[in-house]
């Protein structure tokens, strides 16, 4: 009788069977699991595990893959990965080779939303005595937006509208998806390191949570609240809030509203001009009536009758002191009448119509005035503004 000799494996030979088993019959799979032990290296590789109230599987996203992850992700979250079942031969060990990565759910990011919002504060981010206070008359505002879209259009013709002496300075900015927080980042940055900007806005239309989410992460947070210069925040429509929304410096309901927030009105300032010229017209009358009147009493009274010499003393007296306060008073008149007319005149010659009117045109180009010849593109479409219409060329 022939014995079967039982077979015998090697560790290698094993481990070689089992890689092959579980890499072919799981080459794409998706779990759904909560975080825990997660760990960004240095590399740019991402290190967890992925667990639940069973079991738990070591996960690794390689850097350059984890870039179309859109959001941070952090212990506790609860997350859908894909991706195919590796084995480790040296250790014998098997893990999730992850691919992409999701939340689970809406209700997960709210969760995530409100776990950060609560550390922020606790730390004192939302203070109200840390927020900078924004500038009356700003002469230069950086936009952290979108370079296409609704948004920034409406905050330049906001600008155009309400303040055409603002100079905008436009970030092109990815507001949503992987990579934009880092984005934002970066453009506060630059924008911190430029000397001539005197308010920031950071802004964007509105969106899902999902679209909103680089407004919520805490890098970008952190940013704001380190940035020197005073921040407004315009994201999404009335009704959403984002975490940059509570630690910027004045939070705004719109992008449009935003622009409104940081300038002023030239309507105001045109009638605020004509309203202190009408009061210091007032004043000086009152002030040269009061005068008079202290003058004729002083003169009526006995002092003055008695004796000649006095009067006659007094009198040249009243007489010097009278023409030094009338010059006086007009010198200051004309002081005030020429900064009012010289501030008047300042308006009126920034008015673009007016400009237009007298034969001149605007040409953009990329919602750029191209205001030197080295600086057309004649690959580029470009606008002709004339006081009458617009030419579009090249489109």
């Amino acid at each position: 009788m022939l014995e079967v000799q039982e077979q015998i494996f090697s560790v290698s030979e094993i481990t070689k069977s089992i890689k092959f088993i579980l890499e072919s019959t799981f080459e794409k799979i998706s779990i759904e699991g909560e975080i825990s032990n997660f760990k960004a290296h240095g590399s740019g590789h991402w290190y967890f595990n992925l667990k639940d109230e069973g079991a738990v599987i070591n996960c690794t996203m390689w850097k350059g893959v984890n870039n179309y992850v859109f959001f941070s992700p952090e212990d506790g979250m609860k997350v859908v990965v894909t991706g195919r079942i590796t084995v480790y031969p040296p250790r014998g060990n098997y893990q999730i080779d992850v691919r992409s990565m999701k939340p689970a759910g809406v209700g997960e990011l709210q969760a995530a939303f409100e776990r950060l919002k609560k550390r922020l504060f606790e730390e004192g981010l939302f203070d109200q005595e840390n927020k900078k206070e924004i500038p009356a008359f700003p002469r230069k505002i950086g936009l952290i937006t979108a370079a296409e879209g609704a948004a920034v259009k409406d905050m330049i013709s906001v600008a155009q509208r309400r303040f055409p002496l603002v100079e905008l300075l436009i970030a092109p900015t990815k507001v949503q998806g992987a990579g934009a927080a880092e984005n934002i980042v970066e453009n506060i940055h630059k924008m911190n390191l430029l000397k001539d900007i005197d308010v920031i806005i950071i802004a964007r239309g509105g969106g899902s949570i999902e679209d909103l989410w680089a407004f919520n992460e805490e890098m970008v947070a952190r940013a704001i609240f380190k940035s020197k210069i005073p921040i407004i925040s315009g994201v999404g429509h009335e009704v959403d809030f984002a975490i940059a929304d509570f630690v910027a410096d004045l939070r705004a309901p719109t992008p449009s509203v935003a622009m409104e927030l940081a300038t002023p009105d030239i309507e105001e300032i045109k009638g605020f001009i004509k309203d202190s010229y009408s009061l210091s017209c007032d004043i000086i009358e009152r002030t040269l009536e009061n005068y008079r009147s202290e003058l004729d009493n002083q003169v009526s009274s006995y002092a003055f009758r008695y004796p000649l010499e006095k009067i006659r003393k007094y009198s040249q007296m009243i007489d010097l002191n009278t023409y030094k306060i009338v010059k006086e008073i007009e010198k200051k008149i004309v002081t005030a009448s020429s900064r009012i007319a010289l501030l008047s005149k300042s308006i009126e010659a920034h008015d673009i119509d007016k400009t237009l009117k007298k034969g001149f045109a605007l040409i953009r180009q990329n919602l750029k005035i191209i205001s030197r010849k080295n600086s057309f593109n004649y690959a580029e479409p470009a606008t002709i503004k004339f006081y009458d219409g617009e030419i579009k060329i090249n489109e």
